[in-house]
């Protein structure tokens, strides 16, 4: 991490871990755009644990925090769309849960977390430290506050209570588990040997075009498989659907609304004041002060003499590599964003002014401030169309919802669906045959109503049930039960499965044939060549590593690490073809490799089993647990964040 990092250290997000266990509250920066869900409050219960909430407010802020975390990380590769399919939102759901079964398992065991302990943990958390020191009552409270939105130490110390609470149930219960020097010495050498090897691939497409499939032999292959090619249950759907974009055509917005929106979320267009300054930086560590004080005392002459070229003075004398070459330039940055000491000198400095020594824990610095931007609001005027437009969307989802449950009395048969939905002029769509894992006409891929579909009985219609686009009634009007089909239906899939085999069989042959030369032959590449075959050479690859044109084999692995040095392997069937290796080169692990190594791979497999561990017993633990999920709720939040 380069200095400058350092110094912008809140710059994104706090984080920090928590021994073994992952903290149960977070601190992290989430955008204003991502907090507030759509169609429930805050305060609404998603779920509970024994008795013990998960609100939607505690939902949101994991979820966005993960969505961030997403975007930060693969920018506008993650979509919406992408998000769904990952199911980011059960997920998070999910994880919840559990952290509230491992409280409750806890609290079961007697577990307890004492305000010594809670204190203790804070001053160690590296996320409030300066240069290994606790940074004091006052920046504690700062650094929460500057989180958004702000936290009280009271909410950030019950956070960190739970978390202590599910360590301490975590080594209550693994804390006993080892791992013997023999298992990991055996499993260091395994991760870490190498080898090089000289590849002869005999793929299975090289032989395609070369295998013809004759109609008589389909059916004795078909017949022995028939189970691989069973066609799953299916259903045609009838639903109508109260459209969310159909409803937002009748909003209207008046214009206290718009301004009192405007005035709650009024953060959201406020750009809290920035600065931009450059610095010449003088390091302390190592060495002695008063002799480091008094060279930048003589540089801090040279900048402020008249006409100095203080990027030309950094660029000689800074001792911050990340930024000297660009006559110290930090750009534009806000409050939170730099130590104490070093933000105090350059929001009281004024544009073009040259600050006295200051003093850090990274040295001393010579700040001079090159501009300054006053806090910011856009003008409700600026934002109007904007918040019309969210407005309406979320009035639009909440009287979407309103509709559908107020249906929900009257719509209880077939008839009642379609006399309601010509009634309240609602969209109507009959489906082809679809399975349960297919996407849904207009709707897409909706699982959870494809799930309570899939279990109606004949002339039952689903109560109201969140889908992306609104809330729709839906019922069955055809079913086709699974079945394994003729062989006409899928001949074609037949045809390519039994080609395939017969070309795998093929290359399996050609590369048993030529193993036995290969293995004789004084020049294995040579060999190979006058087979008509071509050498693939791999760099040092450890086990799990990539083969060219094999891709990850166990049995490869198996024959390259047992052959020794010049070895050349029988032919080795994979699941892309066959293959014939020479070992060209071992690179084995020495003692001292394992000796620097094996105390941190022995932290990594003890965790690992205390992990299973843990993770089972919670699994057992949490089957005795009244877990109940507002599967409504759910749905209004998912199709709001």
């Amino acid at each position: 991490m380069t200095m400058l990092d350092r110094m912008r250290r809140h710059k994104g997000w706090l984080k920090w871990s928590l021994a073994l266990v992952v903290l149960t509250f977070v601190v992290f920066y989430i955008p204003d755009f991502l907090t507030t869900p759509t169609g429930a409050a805050p305060n609404e219960e998603l779920a509970d644990v024994e008795g013990e909430s998960i609100t939607v407010g505690t939902f949101t802020r994991r979820y966005n925090a993960q969505v961030q975390a997403y975007r930060n990380a693969y920018g506008g590769q993650m979509n919406d769309q992408l998000l769904k399919q990952l199911g980011i939102d059960r997920q998070i759901l999910q994880q919840l849960i559990d952290e509230e079964a491992m409280v409750a398992e806890s609290r079961k065991q007697g577990i307890t977390v004492n305000d010594v302990e809670i204190r203790e943990r804070i001053l160690a958390l590296p996320g409030f430290q300066e240069n290994g020191t606790f940074v004091g009552e006052q920046r504690y409270r700062q650094i929460l506050q500057v989180q958004n939105p702000p936290l009280s130490t009271t909410e950030f110390e019950n956070s960190l209570r739970r978390a202590l609470q599910i360590e301490k149930l975590r080594t209550a219960l693994t804390g006993w588990m080892s791992v013997s020097d023999a298992d990991v010495i055996a499993e260091f050498k395994k991760r870490n040997e190498k080898v090089k090897l000289d590849v002869v691939p005999v793929t299975a497409d090289a032989f395609k075009n070369l295998v013809t499939v004759s109609d008589a032999e389909l059916a004795p292959y078909f017949e022995k498989a028939k189970d691989k090619y069973r066609i799953g249950e299916k259903r045609k759907i009838k639903y109508a659907q109260v459209n969310v974009e159909q409803v937002r055509g009748t909003i209207t917005v008046p214009e206290t609304e718009i301004a009192a929106f405007y005035q709650q979320n009024i953060q959201q267009y406020s750009t809290p004041a920035q600065v931009r300054a450059s610095h010449i930086l003088f390091k302390l560590e190592g060495k002695d002060e008063k002799a480091v004080t008094a060279i930048a005392e003589g540089v801090l002459k040279q900048v402020k003499a008249p006409n100095a070229d203080f990027a030309a003075l950094a660029t000689q004398y800074s001792e911050d590599d990340t930024n000297n070459m660009n006559g110290g330039d930090l750009d534009y940055f806000g409050r939170g964003r730099m130590v104490a000491e070093f933000e105090q000198a350059a929001f009281g400095m004024k544009a073009g002014e040259i600050s006295n020594l200051v003093k850090t824990a990274f040295g001393i610095h010579i700040i001079k401030l090159v501009d300054n931007k006053p806090d910011q609001t856009r003008p409700i005027a600026e934002v109007r169309t904007e918040l019309e437009e969210q407005l309406k969307w979320q009035n639009a989802q909440a009287e979407a919802e309103r509709i559908a449950k107020s249906l929900e009395a009257t719509i209880k048969t077939v008839a009642d669906l379609d006399k309601v939905a010509k009634e309240r002029s609602l969209t109507v769509v009959e489906t082809g045959l679809v399975a349960s894992d297919e996407p849904i006409q207009g709707v897409g891929a909706q699982p959870e109503l494809s799930s309570r579909v899939f279990g109606l009985k004949e002339g039952e219609v689903t109560p109201a049930m969140r889908v992306a686009t609104g809330w729709v009634f839906a019922t069955v009007t055809g079913r086709q039960d699974s079945y394994v089909p003729k062989l006409d239906e899928v001949k074609a899939r037949v045809t390519d499965d039994v080609r395939l085999e017969k070309a795998a069989e093929m290359a399996k042959q050609r590369a048993t044939a030529i193993a036995t030369d290969l293995k004789k032959a004084p020049d294995f590449a040579a060999a190979a060549k006058r087979a008509g075959l071509e050498v693939k050479t791999t760099e040092l690859v450890a086990r799990g590593s990539a083969i060219p044109d094999l891709g990850i084999s166990e049995a490869v692995d198996a024959a390259a690490f047992s052959l020794p040095q010049g070895g050349v392997s029988d032919a080795i069937s994979t699941p892309t073809g066959t293959a014939v290796i020479r070992v060209t080169e071992k690179v084995g692990v020495t003692d001292a490799e394992v000796a620097s190594g094996q105390d941190v791979l022995r932290d990594e497999l003890v965790n690992t089993r205390r992990d299973k561990f843990f993770g089972a017993y919670m699994q057992k633990a949490k089957a005795g647990l009244k877990i109940n999920i507002r599967q409504d709720t759910l749905a209004r939040i998912v199709g709001g964040v």
